[in-house]
């Protein structure tokens, strides 16, 4: 049955769709409730994830930490997806 999905979401082309949705689970479980409060907005468009704070301050003490976030992003969604964090 797994298999039998996953070719369906192949042929589809859902993956796209399907990622931009479980990214937005992942940043959400992996960032934690403060940083959830703060977020407005989540895209994720080719292989970069463009994430939208409303607190400059938040925005500023992420960008130090980008690569780290994309590496976490990219174990927990199981494949490289994202190869860049734009925080805006």
């Amino acid at each position: 049955l797994g298999d039998l999905l996953k070719s369906f979401v192949d042929e589809n082309k859902l993956d796209k769709g399907l990622n931009e949705v479980k990214i937005k689970d992942v940043w959400y479980s992996q960032m934690g409730p403060a940083i959830k409060k703060y977020t407005t907005g989540i895209k994720l468009k080719n292989d970069v994830l463009y994430v939208q704070l409303s607190s400059s301050v938040l925005r500023e003490e992420l960008s130090y930490g980008k690569e780290k976030i994309v590496r976490i992003m990219n174990e927990e969604m199981g494949q490289e997806i994202i190869s860049k964090l734009v925080l805006r």
